[in-house]
């Protein structure tokens, strides 16, 4: 099953290429099911706006969505050097960590995991914006600040850019949350798209 998966992988990744123009520079993004779009179907994505939004703007930069439901770390880390050396991104868009929290894992095992995944970017010249990830306070107030407090660490400490947490202005609003509390509708993902388009932008001209 696993071998099926990373072969479909292959695929996906070669066709999605195959179609991004010399020159155009490539966004890979690489998360969970926040930025799979768990629940909706593809042309509501998020993901699939912010590309609506760059090309309407006539910025240059294609986007390259690999990103998994159920996603932790661990997972990311082991197959993040196959997404880049398929997709060959300029940019990459770190949005992972909430799966481990989900599970209670270790914050210094999320924290090693996260930079070893901007390691390997670095090796490979792409430049990481790391997605901050927030978590509710029922996880116990000292378990979510060692978590959140991983991002801003990471990113002093290596060559990531910090990029607030997508859901800033969505995850309190009931209205634009699905009923379990964690996954935003479609009616959110605009908001979204717009959201990191702003804080994407004046990375992606430079």
């Amino acid at each position: 099953m696993k071998l099926k998966i990373i072969k479909s992988l292959v695929i996906i990744l070669f066709l999605q290429c195959v179609y991004a123009s010399d020159d155009q520079r490539i966004l890979l993004i690489f998360g969970d099911s926040i930025s799979a779009g768990y629940g909706m179907s593809k042309e509501n994505q998020w993901s699939v706006l912010l590309q609506d939004k760059l090309n309407n703007e006539n910025l240059k930069v294609k986007v390259i969505n690999v990103s998994v439901s159920g996603e932790t770390t661990s997972g990311g880390l082991s197959r993040l050097g196959l997404a880049i050396n398929s997709t060959k991104p300029d940019y990459l868009l770190l949005e992972l960590g909430g799966n481990d929290a989900l599970r209670g894992y270790p914050p210094k095992k999320i924290s090693s995991n996260l930079s070893e995944m901007v390691k390997i970017a670095d090796s490979s010249n792409v430049k990481v914006f790391l997605m901050q990830i927030r978590i509710p306070p029922n996880y116990g107030s000292r378990y979510q600040k060692a978590f959140e407090l991983i991002y801003s660490s990471i990113a002093s400490e290596t060559s990531a850019t910090l990029i607030p947490f997508m859901l800033e202005h969505v995850a309190l609003n009931k209205d634009l949350m699905l009923p379990d509390g964690i996954h935003p509708k479609a009616s959110a993902q605009p908001l979204i798209a717009d959201y990191i388009y702003f804080q994407l932008k004046p990375l992606l001209i430079h």
